[in-house]
């Protein structure tokens, strides 16, 4: 449990009020959320969160559910229309940041018009463009990351690349060299790496320009998760002259529900309840992942080869390239009755006695903490990644787009809690025989039995992170003061 204040040289005889900016999309909205529920409930301080709501469905159930623990004030901005400003195809990180772009005018109006005037100011590191409003006030400003310590190094030594490399950077020879780091492999490199003419490549290296004028950076990431890293990015020697704004890992922040589990008794729970334990593989591609129908099926029919229990959360395939097509809709797509037409023949009926087939959402959080879970076959978003983690669970590492590479290799490689398949997913479709050998070796292998006890030690840490003088903790007080 955690400790409901500060230790006492964190009080201050002026109220703190702490205003957070988040930009759209679950996967950006909840770490802002679960940050502000920690400044709220460990610090004392008056939490005010403003939010660029999207279409989607699950997210604003997300929304609805933390304002009723009545923590903080949700503010949500009307979001601007972007259509006369990118295409209709534009990549999702060139959307983002035109529409934090566009609602900073509506964004300073709204803290400007707030009773108590803020005192600290926190954005994520899409509405890294509205910091200058801090200035307005003469307040700290701080850029929340909601990722890992190696996706911020690779963010902030880009304006370098962007010099050094001259073509584009997936055709380059060697893997890319960053200060203290393990080298990036080319395969790895984030969606607006891929090609240097694209817009989100220009937004991207923009961030890695403005971030660093921060008074702060917050990471998503505890010390003992990425100690070397973390290392790295502090050593002035290879780092001052490029950041030097303050570090501050402040997680592993994640969604925490506000139910025990025994409330959940869904005809999915009950299901759990009868499975041994750590026997069910769980399957979600996140809030914006989508597979082709060529994919699901060959992933049916891995699953039916390994003859693992699962929970597999399934939504209507994608016809576009793009696998992040529900990023801004998740939660909208609920027709079960179209599911049978996208799986192979006979697949439903084989699974009705080895798993579950579920529609579009599921709540993730409450299904990976549930005992007879033992697996976790996930598209590598950072905030699931967590999730994963700090229940304990290894995983299946299958990433599709944003900076999921990366993490799928620090998974697989530094933290060795996951398997991965040779063909890489977001390029190639992965065959039923490689799905059917994953599962084996998570599931039921030596290999994933060690996977499993070493998911545990990070687990451990990461819960000792945020106990009282635990490094997060600590990081978080530091900042505060």
């Amino acid at each position: 449990m955690l400790a409901l204040v500060f230790v006492s040289d964190m009080e201050s005889e002026m109220e703190t009020h702490v205003v957070l900016l988040s930009s759209p999309g679950l996967g950006h909205l909840t770490p802002v959320l679960e940050l502000a529920k920690r400044l709220a409930t460990l610090s004392n301080s008056k939490v005010t969160i403003f939010v660029v709501p999207s279409l989607s469905a699950a997210e604003s159930l997300v929304i609805q559910s933390f304002m009723s623990l009545n923590l903080c004030r949700i503010i949500l901005l009307p979001p601007p229309d972007i259509s006369h400003l990118v295409h209709a195809d534009a990549a999702v990180v060139t959307r983002i940041v035109v529409i934090m772009r566009e609602i900073k005018p509506a964004f300073s109006s709204a803290v400007s018009a707030l009773s108590v005037p803020p005192t600290l100011f926190i954005v994520d590191l899409f509405g890294y463009e509205s910091m200058d409003i801090a200035d307005q006030f003469k307040i700290p400003k701080f850029v929340y990351i909601p990722s890992h310590a190696g996706f911020l190094a690779l963010t902030l030594y880009l304006p370098v690349l962007d010099e050094v490399v001259k073509g584009e950077y997936v055709d380059e020879k060697d893997a890319l060299f960053i200060p203290g780091c393990r080298p990036l492999q080319l395969e790895d490199v984030v969606d607006p790496m891929l090609c240097r003419s694209d817009q989100q490549y220009l937004e991207y290296l923009n961030m890695g320009i403005k971030i660093p004028m921060a008074d702060g950076i917050l990471l998503n990431t505890w010390e003992e998760l990425e100690p070397a890293t973390l290392a790295a990015l502090r050593d002035d020697k290879l780092w001052g002259g490029i950041s030097k704004a303050p570090i501050y890992p402040v997680g592993p922040t994640v969604t925490t529900p506000n139910r025990p589990i025994d409330s959940n008794k869904s005809e999915m729970f009950l299901w759990l309840d009868k499975q041994p334990s750590e026997s069910v593989l769980y399957i979600s591609f996140g809030s914006g992942g989508i597979l082709t129908k060529e994919q699901m099926r060959e992933l049916a029919l891995g699953l039916e080869l390994s003859q693992q229990s699962f929970i597999w959360v399934v939504r209507t395939p994608v016809v576009a390239k793009s696998c992040d097509g529900s990023f801004f809709t998740v939660g909208n797509d609920c027709n079960d009755e179209r599911l049978a037409s996208y799986l192979p023949e006979g697949f439903l009926d084989w699974s009705n006695n080895m798993g579950l087939i579920i529609s579009d959402w599921a709540p993730q959080v409450e299904i990976l903490r549930h005992q007879s879970v033992g697996g976790f076959l996930s598209h590598c978003g950072w905030n699931s990644t967590l999730e994963s983690i700090t229940h304990g669970v290894p995983l299946i590492a299958w990433p599709l787009y944003a900076e999921q590479r990366m993490n799928a290799t620090l998974l697989v490689e530094e933290l060795k809690i996951a398997v991965r398949s040779k063909t890489l997913p977001s390029k190639e479709i992965v065959g039923r025989e490689e799905t059917k050998l994953m599962v084996k070796r998570l599931m039921v292998d030596e290999e994933g039995h060690a996977m499993r006890a070493r998911v545990k030690q990070f687990k451990l840490s990461g819960e000792k992170a945020w106990n009282h003088n635990g490094s997060s903790f600590k990081a978080l007080a530091q900042l505060m003061r």
